[in-house]
């Protein structure tokens, strides 16, 4: 049982990290050379942005290796969750994990690819626009909340 719910773990990062970099290519391929926003909806803009700092901008501009060390963070941190994928015994912990390992490892091979992360998603409401993220960040995001709310069940038992 274990070492089927920690392979359901680690395909889904294989196809979460998978999709991140399609969508990037698609993105730069299509509105990042030239850079150009295109309007979907009323509330949804795909962008070029190039993010060479963490969340929001972070961490963006200290030094030409900063990108390498956010890649070397990154890789330090899939890899110990990727050992504690390796031993988990419930789905929704396992779901969890991989979303965040394949949006980690989508995201780091931006880093070494391009020395800083496609962000094309640009969600806005009433002038206000949260900062342009990927797939792979939301991925990231949801696998937060799971990882959170398997904390809240298992509390619970």
């Amino acid at each position: 049982m274990i070492a089927r719910v920690s392979a359901m773990g680690f395909g889904l990062a294989l196809v979460i990290a998978a999709a991140d970099q399609v969508t990037k290519e698609w993105a730069l391929g299509t509105w990042f050379f030239p850079p150009r926003t295109i309007e979907v909806t009323g509330f949804l803009n795909m962008v070029a942005v190039w993010n060479s700092g963490v969340s929001f901008g972070f961490l963006a501009g200290y030094s030409e290796s900063m990108p390498y060390i956010l890649a070397a963070f990154a890789i330090a941190v899939s890899a110990g969750m990727s050992i504690w994928l390796y031993r988990v015994r419930t789905r929704l912990l396992a779901i969890g994990l991989g979303l965040v390992i394949g949006g980690a490892v989508g995201n780091i091979i931006d880093r070494f690819r391009y020395q800083a992360v496609v962000d094309f998603i640009d969600f806005h409401v009433a002038g206000f626009h949260w900062p342009a993220f990927n797939v792979a960040d939301s991925a990231i995001t949801i696998g937060v909340v799971v990882l959170l709310v398997d904390s809240f069940v298992r509390r619970e038992e």
